[in-house]
């Protein structure tokens, strides 16, 4: 290559690499976007477990009532949802003692239609009253009259024609007849005696295991206590059981002791549980034995809610 030639391709080298630097400026390369980090959003357990329930039997669902399964109870259904029991009972008109049926639909969300139509008779019912003056007069009350028998027809002249009309027009005595005695009415079922409102003096430790996994709000709703199989699990405080089985997702077999109308304690994944509903406990009552039911280890989950919303157990706890 001669001189001229060598010095015209080094001259042509850096026009080459400005047009290749233009090119890649107009084209830059794509960024990559990482969405391993994007959180799913689930549905509620409740509203899931409707869906599940109404796709078995081929409907769909279409909003957030929950049908009430066999062994539900309303403080259960409630737990699931972490609102107050009062507050599902007033949704659905339901008093004490909060008495639910397999099958029943449970509203488990205000509906803002509802609130509005509420809103709109108010409305109505006081423009009513405001449209009549409070000084208009009252019309008066019609007048009853009086009940008048018919007058009996003349009497004719003769004795015995006189004999015959009255005969004629004269009534036969009325029969007495006997009432018939009441049934006895059935005597009122006993109702139980009401759980007192006082409040909690003092949390026990419902298992004497330490604490494997401490509690984290909206991640973890409690804390875990391990321990070997079997055992004893006992109430953290006095109350009565309102909930013992497997119904709920994620606690295996569970038990909810209601201590007042402020507080619940739930006990998770027992193994076995040897209180009943609506039976009353003492604090340190043996209610459970430690297992693993709806887990994959021997533990205790353990819960304080107040208001239906879960608090941290730690902070009521005594320390040891």
């Amino acid at each position: 290559m001669s001189v001229a030639e060598r010095s015209k391709g080094l001259i042509a080298l850096p026009l080459v690499c400005c047009v290749v630097a233009l090119g890649c400026a107009e084209h830059p390369p794509a960024v990559i976007e990482d969405r391993s980090s994007a959180v799913e959003k689930t549905e509620p357990e409740v509203r899931r477990a409707t869906q599940i329930a109404m796709s078995d039997r081929g409907e769909l669902p279409t909003g957030p009532d929950y049908i009430v399964q066999p062994g539900d109870t309303l403080y259960a259904i409630a737990f699931r949802l972490g609102i107050d029991y009062r507050s599902l009972a007033a949704l659905n008109h339901i008093d004490a003692p909060y008495v639910i049926l397999a099958g029943q639909s449970l509203v488990t969300e205000a509906s803002e239609s509802v609130a509005h139509a509420k809103s709109q008779d108010a409305t109505s019912g006081a423009s009513s009253a405001a449209a009549v003056p409070a000084d208009a007069p009252i019309p008066p009350a019609k007048k009853v009259q009086p009940l008048v028998s018919p007058e009996p027809p003349p009497v004719s002249g003769t004795p015995d024609q006189s004999k015959a009309v009255a005969q004629s027009t004269s009534k036969p005595a009325p029969v007495p007849q006997s009432k018939p005695k009441p049934k006895p009415k059935p005597k009122p079922k006993p109702k139980p005696a009401p759980l007192p409102n006082a409040p909690v003096d003092r949390w026990g430790w419902p298992v004497k295991g330490r604490i494997a996994r401490a509690y984290a709000e909206d991640v973890h709703k409690g804390i875990d206590l391990i321990g070997s199989r079997g055992d004893p699990v006992r109430a953290s405080a006095a109350g009565v059981v309102v909930y013992a089985g497997t119904g709920v997702t994620g606690y295996g077999a569970l038990i909810i002791v209601k201590h007042n109308d402020t507080y619940l304690s739930a006990y998770g994944h027992n193994d076995v549980l040897l209180a009943a509903e609506g039976e009353p406990v003492s604090a340190g009552t043996l209610i459970a034995r430690m297992g693993s039911s709806g887990t994959d280890s021997v533990k205790l989950h353990f819960e304080i809610r107040r208001n239906g919303r879960p608090i941290n157990p730690a902070t009521l706890l005594p320390s040891r």
